[in-house]
């Protein structure tokens, strides 16, 4: 495993890790948490030696939270500078990058997917373009998300009161593959988020797909569960042929 820093503070780094013999392509992991900094990329961990076993390049991506010098934008900022510093890394191939990301992360997963359609922001030039993007019980509609975790997308957003440049749906349509994967019996971030993302996404004419499990919000990250074995079936088929 090697890290890769792509900032001065202690939360801007990331883990790469890859396979022994040909990697499928870099999975971005993006740990949730409600955007929280007593949340941290631990929980991608798991993840990330599934992916890495299962013949991925994982790259389990931490970044400043709220309480820890992020939040809007600085969160984002380091979303896109992380996977940006992929660029540079000797000998890797991002010609496939998906991003995968549960909860707050899964917000981030897609966010950082819609870069290209943030044309005149600072995030709007990506270095490293995500082919692909995963939300694993993603909070993808800031607007019907406000009561969610306690207020944590007001808290995520600050002073500030537009979310346009933060909120998924304001991307919508993407010019790459969205899959939403989620437990029907989630009762922190409700499938109603998933569905409405992809409703109006494949309204609007994006590829969109809605995967339902059997399971709570924390049965996706469970690298034993049936639905973390479907998730890899999902980033199979994203892959590059």
């Amino acid at each position: 495993m090697d890290q890769i820093r792509y900032g001065d503070d202690r939360s801007q780094f990331g883990e790469l890790t890859r396979p022994p013999g040909r990697s499928r392509g870099v999975v971005v992991v993006i740990h949730g948490g409600f955007w929280r900094s007593m949340y941290d990329l631990s929980l991608g961990r798991p993840l990330a030696e599934s992916l890495v076993a299962h013949g991925w390049t994982a790259y389990n991506l931490e970044y400043r939270r709220v309480g820890n010098g992020g939040g809007y934008p600085g969160t984002l900022d380091d979303v896109a500078a992380g996977i940006d510093a992929l660029a540079a890394v000797d000998g890797l191939d991002t010609s496939t990058v998906l991003t995968l990301g549960h909860s707050a992360g899964g917000h981030l997963a897609v966010w950082a997917a819609g870069r290209p359609k943030l044309a005149g922001t600072p995030w709007g030039d990506p270095a490293v373009r995500v082919t692909a993007a995963v939300a694993q019980a993603g909070v993808l509609d800031f607007h019907t998300a406000v009561h969610l975790g306690s207020g944590a997308a007001k808290a995520f957003m600050g002073e500030h009161d537009d979310s346009t440049y933060a909120d998924p749906t304001a991307q919508i349509p993407l010019d790459v593959p969205v899959r939403c994967v989620h437990g029907f019996a989630d009762d922190i971030v409700p499938i109603s988020q998933s569905i409405g993302y992809v409703d109006r996404a494949t309204a609007a004419g994006a590829d969109a797909k809605l995967l339902e499990v059997e399971g709570d919000h924390f049965v996706v990250i469970d690298p034993a569960s049936v639905a973390w074995a479907q998730t890899l079936e999902v980033l199979e088929t994203l892959a590059a042929p």
